[in-house]
């Protein structure tokens, strides 16, 4: 740890408009590391609370001018941990957090049971675009040989790109994008040629890539290949994205049915898709793509293909992980909750409500040996 002066505050605005708050610091060595900046979480941790409402460094609040003790959270991250109230200014002032972005100058609003303060501007904020753009090409969504975060902020800058639709069309759309891309600063005939290549192989993409692109809040690339996995087609998708507007019905139902779907992240999915401006992008960029379906399981022979089945209790002879992934190999979507949709409950030691409502419905139930038995063989 090391002591040192907080020079100021600054705000970040990331992709999902969460607006994070920065210490600047004056230079200070932290374990062998030159440290200037500091992490501050959010306007609670400013203050001195944390996400529970529980007093932080004893309550003590943290102003521009402190005399700041830091730190390097895993040897990694730089944080506060206290200040020195005796050597604090007396005309230090408490820290005020913007309720507008200072980006776009859009509301800042903070829901309920929300730890962080949010940026509305969305796509008319620069910072979410440039970094909805950044996540867009990143390894786990296009990945775009040659198109990294330096030149998606230096193709923003320049008007090239505002957004994942206009990569697509960058060549074509002033008639002589290879020459103007070759005759900027560190390209050329080569790299520009390259970089044109690698867009054209990326116009066919998995849909659970897309999903991912996509930059959804709360969707990471695990739920978009449950999503992928669950719907298969971008068609079957957009279509229940319509349905669930309303959060509720048949198609609200199904999707938060999926297995590792929540309430919260099915929130998210449908309320972006139902925001005009947001889907108007995406129908911008789909129409610029080949969107690969999700290839559905072998599950010939299979008696559980197309069933919906729950698992609940405790599993002794095959993870839950492992139980659910043998069912969707076989054919069956696995469900996180009862429903009169649900053909089959598997229930271990320990069921519970899920248990009771199978058989209130009148579902079939089998305990981990009959279910064994069920997918013997296959």
């Amino acid at each position: 740890m090391a002591w040192t002066t907080l020079e100021d505050i600054t705000i970040q605005v990331g992709r999902t408009g969460a607006l994070s708050p920065v210490a600047r610091l004056k230079p200070v060595t932290v374990g062998g590391v030159v440290v200037s900046n500091a992490t501050l979480h959010n306007e609670d941790y400013i203050k001195g609370f944390d996400s529970k409402g529980n007093k932080i460094r004893d309550g003590k609040d943290i102003r521009i001018g402190d005399w700041v003790q830091v730190y390097r959270a895993g040897d990694v991250i730089p944080k506060i941990a206290d200040t020195d109230l005796a050597k604090r200014s007396p005309g230090a002032q408490p820290y005020e957090f913007p309720t507008t972005c200072p980006e776009c100058g859009s509301d800042a609003i903070r829901d309920e049971g929300d730890a962080v303060r949010r940026c509305t501007g969305g796509l008319i904020c620069p910072a979410q675009a440039v970094e909805k753009l950044k996540h867009f090409v990143s390894r786990a969504a296009f990945d775009i040989d040659g198109l990294g975060a330096k030149q998606v902020e230096q193709f923003y800058a320049d008007g090239w790109i505002a957004e994942p639709a206009d990569i697509f069309t960058l060549q074509t759309r002033y008639g002589t994008g290879m020459q103007q891309l070759k005759n900027r600063e560190g390209w050329g005939d080569k790299s520009a040629e390259k970089l044109f290549q690698a867009i054209e192989d990326k116009r066919k993409i998995p849909l659970s890539r897309l999903i991912f692109a996509l930059g959804i809040r709360h969707v990471g690339e695990a739920a978009s290949n449950l999503v992928a996995q669950h719907y298969t087609t971008w068609d079957a998708f957009e279509d229940v994205m319509a349905q669930a507007a309303p959060m509720e019905g048949a198609a609200w139902d199904d999707l938060i049915g999926v297995d590792g779907i929540g309430t919260v992240m099915a929130q998210s999915l449908v309320s972006t898709f139902a925001q005009e401006a947001e889907r108007a992008s995406i129908n911008r960029l789909v129409a610029e793509l080949t969107i690969q379906e999700t290839a559905r399981p072998n599950t010939d022979g299979s008696p559980i293909a197309g069933k919906t089945i729950v698992f609940t209790g405790t599993l002794e002879k095959m993870s839950r992980a492992e139980a659910k992934a043998r069912a969707e190999r076989l054919g069956a979507k696995v469900s996180g909750s009862v429903s009169a949709k649900t053909d089959l409950l598997v229930a271990g030691p320990g069921a519970g409500s899920k248990a009771k409502k199978a058989a209130d419905l009148g579902i079939e139930t089998l305990d981990e040996d009959g279910w064994l038995d069920l997918i013997a063989g296959l």
